[in-house]
């Protein structure tokens, strides 16, 4: 046996070890206040599983409302590397997008997000405030505490994942846990009844500990369109033109003759991504110099949009691709479906859909809506592929 495989089974033990240990911790500090918790282990496989997923929810619900506070943690014992979450903080983010969470507090070894690493740039500024986190400027260079998983990018990227689904999320330091309270009552101050008048008044606020908050989205995904969107793990991708994208963004379900190629091995029923890919050709100088000599280079640029839920194999779909609907059965012999995935199958990231609320596939004719013309920008040289 490898010595690496020793060492993974001894964390698996050690994990096993832990856990009883932790829930003492938990048990204790709680019992403090009369409050009783309860131990709930989840892995990716938990949530995987449509009805599984469902259930893990269900008791997470009735968990709370029997007044327990439930201590979840990754199942270490259990997961294996391909299929763990990798870090606690996108484990709180499904957990908090489950419960329905108002609020998820990421604690980590820094106040809250800057502009520059404050250890390195005493003059770097404190961001309180991400209303939109795809345009977020910061430092994340934090790589976290000695006694947690992931640093300040998987904090942002949890962050994302949370407040997609409508949970404000707070980033504060981990060595201040009364900041947690003080935060809460600095968003919902206490309220005091005049005894004579009887009039509301409101207690002058006191201004909060810092911290960054991460505002929601006003059209958050829910329930199985977060389901397909982070909790299956992607066993494939798909490679679809702008066409197929419009289609996705109005609505309508994804036909073969948008799918420009196929990667990775799947089956039917399985997720893979969904990434846009868009050629075009550019014009440079040749080599000589020659400004009348112009060789074209032609460049392709990948988006990943979404999730989906396929009908056909990766085997099948590569056969189908670019096709019509109508030409299925000819080329494989059967037609399980006119759609590589029905629309309800098909989960979109914000940026790539108006609305994020659970989609339909449309049962008749679709009413063609027109194109906006986006806003000229600066192009990240970087995400081009030069093939």
């Amino acid at each position: 046996m490898t010595k690496a495989k020793l060492m993974w089974q001894s964390r698996k033990a050690l994990a096993a070890i832990g856990q009883s240990r932790l829930m003492s911790i938990w048990d204790s500090f709680f019992a403090h206040k009369n409050q009783p918790v309860a131990q709930i282990l989840i892995t990716r496989n938990d949530i995987a599983d449509r009805s599984q997923y469902l259930n893990a929810q269900n008791t997470l619900a009735e968990t709370l409302s029997m007044g327990v506070i439930p201590i979840v943690n990754e199942n270490d014992t259990l997961a294996v590397s391909e299929i763990k979450f990798g870090d606690n903080d996108t484990l709180s983010a499904i957990t908090a997008a489950m419960v329905n969470a108002d609020y998820l507090f990421l604690m980590t070894d820094v106040d809250c997000l800057y502009d520059r690493n404050p250890r390195k740039f005493p003059d770097a500024k404190p961001i309180p405030v991400v209303d939109d986190i795809d345009a977020l400027q910061a430092d994340v260079s934090s790589k976290g505490s000695a006694l947690g998983t992931g640093g300040m990018a998987t904090k942002i990227v949890a962050a994302r994942l949370a407040t997609a689904t409508g949970t404000s999320t707070i980033i504060t330091k981990s060595s201040k846990p009364g900041n947690i309270a003080a935060i809460i009552r600095h968003l919902y101050p206490p309220m005091e009844v005049d005894s004579e008048t009887g009039t509301v008044l409101s207690v002058p606020s006191i201004p909060p500990p810092l911290h960054t908050c991460f505002l929601p989205s006003p059209s958050p995904i829910r329930n199985r369109a977060f389901w397909i969107l982070h909790g299956l793990a992607p066993h494939g991708t798909l490679y679809i033109d702008r066409g197929a994208s419009i289609a996705l963004a109005n609505k309508a379900g994804l036909l073969p003759v948008g799918v420009v190629d196929v990667e990775g091995t799947f089956a039917q029923q399985e997720a893979v991504r969904l990434v846009v890919i868009e050629k075009t050709s550019l014009g440079s100088l040749s080599p000589t110099g020659n400004s009348n000599s112009i060789s074209m280079q032609l460049v392709s640029r990948e988006e990943e949009i979404g999730r989906a839920v396929v009908n056909y194999s990766s085997s099948e779909i590569a056969r189908i691709k670019r096709l019509r609907s109508s030409e299925i059965r000819n080329v494989l012999g059967y037609a399980d479906s006119e759609y590589v995935a029905y629309r309800e199958n098909v989960s979109l990231h914000a940026s790539a859909s108006g609305d994020k609320s659970r989609p339909d596939t449309p049962s008749g004719p679709r009413t063609p809506t027109k194109e906006r013309t986006p806003e000229a920008s600066v192009v990240d040289l970087k995400s081009w592929k030069i093939e």
